[in-house]
């Protein structure tokens, strides 16, 4: 989710209800040598405990990384083993260390030994399905000191294919005796209990499903604990929400940056609101070069008038 849960989105989703959100992946090497890049992802979004991702393939890097990252407020340190991406992979960091366990286990160590927060594991079920090693990376990262597993219902060869194997995630809940998170596909309260079901993990863990819908995670997590959740914004309150939103990431990564990383929430905005416009309003919604000129056209696309409309 680098590019995607930064402190912009996590805010809204804290706003939500969200009960914790996690920063973008943050590149462990890049970090330690001050990358402002790097730096800026550390950023706290508001009050929820600060769980900062770091990725990488060296022990001294994860080690700096995790000190860096507490230095900066964090109050948990999660280690990604989980990131299909070929240009993470390629660089033996994410799902990679799936393949070298015992390496893998050396990054646990140097974290569990740089910080005393706590830290946790993000996985998937393992590179391929001739290696669905999760339950023993998930036994092994334990006993190195991490106190949540998360797993991504796939292996790294799915990538983002086929359906999330929910009920592959069991066995390493029996496999370990600290929380287990399961992750992959869960879009709304019944995938959500249905996840759990099948896993037996003791909570959910929304991506691409919040995507465009930052308020999904804290309606799901109300669901599942019988509470009331907030309803999901429409009509103006929508409108607001995504001009907000929009506005946040000029602020957070500059007008040249930002009016280009914000194209992706709006499309995924208007996708989640099930707006369809034609090609030419589309291109010039997404690819205006003047925030003026963006804001005046949220305040359109999504008025309750054109949501009607669609």
């Amino acid at each position: 989710m680098a590019g995607i849960t930064d402190r912009p989105f996590r805010k809204l989703a804290e706003r939500f209800g969200a009960g914790m959100v996690v920063s973008e992946m943050i590149a462990s090497n890049a970090l330690a040598v001050g990358n402002h890049e790097m730096a800026r992802k550390l950023g706290r979004p508001s009050t929820l405990p600060h769980m900062v991702q770091l990725a990488g393939c060296e022990a001294e890097w994860m080690d700096r990384g995790a000190r860096i990252a507490q230095d900066a407020g964090a109050d948990i340190i999660d280690i990604n083993f989980g990131c299909p991406a070929k240009r993470v992979t390629n660089g033996y960091s994410g799902s990679a260390l799936m393949r070298v366990p015992d390496h893998a286990m050396t990054l646990i160590d140097a974290v569990v030994s740089a910080t005393p927060l706590p830290v946790t594991v993000k996985m998937r079920l393992g590179w391929d399905d001739d290696s669905l090693n999760a339950p023993e990376m998930a036994r092994r990262a334990v006993n190195a000191g991490a106190k949540m597993i998360t797993v991504h219902g796939r292996t790294r060869q799915q990538f983002y294919k086929g359906i999330a194997r929910w009920e592959l995630v069991r066995a390493v809940v029996e496999a370990v005796d600290v929380p287990v998170v399961v992750n992959g596909d869960i879009l709304d309260l019944a995938t959500a209990r249905e996840a759990l079901e099948q896993s037996g993990a003791a909570a959910v863990m929304l991506g691409r499903g919040a995507q465009g819908r930052p308020w999904a995670v804290g309606q799901i997590g109300a669901g599942l604990s019988g509470q009331p959740s907030q309803a999901a914004p429409q009509g103006h309150e929508l409108t607001a929400l995504v001009a907000e939103h929009y506005e946040d990431m000029l602020v957070e990564y500059g007008t040249a940056v930002g009016l280009r990383a914000a194209r992706k929430h709006l499309d995924w905005y208007m996708q989640a609101a099930g707006l369809t416009l034609d090609k030419s309003t589309r291109n010039r919604f997404l690819n205006s070069e003047t925030p003026a000129d963006v804001l005046r056209q949220i305040d359109s696309i999504f008025s309750s008038e054109q949501r009607a409309a669609a």
